[in-house]
């Protein structure tokens, strides 16, 4: 059993600990305009990169996050990162970009005026990351990737963009945001508005709503686990004080992320979430996505009830190339960057030229 440690206090954030000290930022001339119309200037990216570029352009591998993650891919998923893996910096120029409306060194809430950040949408995020391919000059990526929030990021980044991705891997996500998913994010949105500080979001720095940042995080993480996960670790236990481990756990997981997140990012990405759907525009869904004929990887995580692997199995069937695999965990959807070994021989035989990838069984039902 896991003793939990709390902190003493609840901290408000510290917004320069928010971006890795590696970071690197890249900010367009022109205003960036945003599928509403609105049009924000200086709409900075906040990046980090690994590898180098070679001279055609097209050794990238573009790597997207996932809700509350940041670009340093290194750090959140080692499994697939180093010398001969699917992430390889030595045979790869790879780059993950923190997402607009972040708070991880991108245009957001945090530096365009808190409560006036606009909404955004997926597409939003996904056109801010190419305007800085286009600054590095990337002419083709040979594999965008990401799991969950990351994973949506990823598809749009094909659909927009066929002349320029080649590869696709999409792990422990969907091509749109399912009715439970919207709903527990739903819940999330409503703890933090209610909070007594949150003031319509325009709370203080050193004084906002701590607590309803923490309840949405504890929602959240508790829909990232499954429940074989928490009765092996927690059962009934409690602590000396009569209290429930399992929920010690929880608190401390609201806490951990009260000190390094923004409330007002976390609301404009959760809306995002809940409002993608790939298809929208582009046609029912087996019009939409059969025309995206490059070699994909759909992965599936068995415990996943976020994103369950049906999920992954109808958008399997509906991607004209793709290979589906589930992956075993008893960590939940967290599975999909705790037990990301088990998914990464797939990948590498997928960046390396598609090789491998034949044994891979191919869902076959919607």
């Amino acid at each position: 059993m896991s003793d939990i440690q709390l902190p003493a206090t609840k901290s408000a954030p510290d917004t320069a600990s928010y971006t890795p000290n590696s970071v690197q930022h890249y900010t367009p001339e022109a205003p960036f305009v945003l599928a509403s119309g609105v049009a924000l200037a200086r709409a900075t990216v906040g990046y980090q990169s690994w590898g180098k570029l070679n001279a055609a352009g097209d050794n990238v591998v573009w790597v997207c996050h996932a809700l509350t993650g940041s670009s340093d891919v290194e750090n959140w998923w080692p499994a697939l990162f180093g010398v001969g893996k699917a992430l390889d910096p030595t045979r790869d120029f790879i780059v993950c970009a923190n997402v607009l409306g972040s708070c991880y060194g991108s245009a957001g809430p945090q530096t365009h005026g808190g409560a006036d950040f606009p909404e955004i949408s997926i597409s939003d995020i996904v056109q801010h990351q190419h305007l800085l391919a286009l600054h590095l000059g990337v002419r083709k990526i040979k594999l965008v990737l990401g799991g969950s929030m990351g994973g949506f990021q990823a598809l749009e980044w094909a659909l927009r963009y066929p002349n320029r991705v080649q590869r696709l891997a999409l792990i422990a996500t969907s091509f749109r945001q399912p009715a439970q998913a919207i709903a527990l994010s739903s819940l999330q949105c409503a703890q933090i508005e209610r909070d007594p500080k949150f003031l319509f979001g325009r709370y203080s720095p050193d004084d906002g709503p701590s607590e309803g940042l923490a309840l949405a995080r504890q929602i959240g993480h508790l829909s990232y686990r499954c429940s074989s996960e928490l009765d092996a670790r927690f059962d009934r236990e409690r602590d000396d004080g009569g209290e429930f481990q399992v929920n010690r756990y929880l608190a401390h997981q609201g806490n951990k992320l009260i000190k390094r997140f923004d409330a007002n990012s976390y609301l404009r990405l959760n809306r995002a979430m809940n409002n993608f759907d790939a298809c929208i525009g582009r046609g029912e869904p087996r019009f939409a996505l059969g025309k995206l004929n490059i070699p994909a990887l759909i992965v599936a995580v068995d415990s996943d009830w976020l994103y369950p692997p049906s999920e992954q199995a109808r958008l399997a069937a509906l991607l004209p190339n793709a290979a589906h695999i589930s992956i075993s965990s008893t960590s939940g959807h967290d599975g999909f960057l705790l037990d990301a070994a088990k998914f990464e021989p797939a990948l590498r035989a997928l960046v390396n030229e598609g090789t491998g990838l034949a044994s891979v069984r191919v869902a076959q039902q919607c």
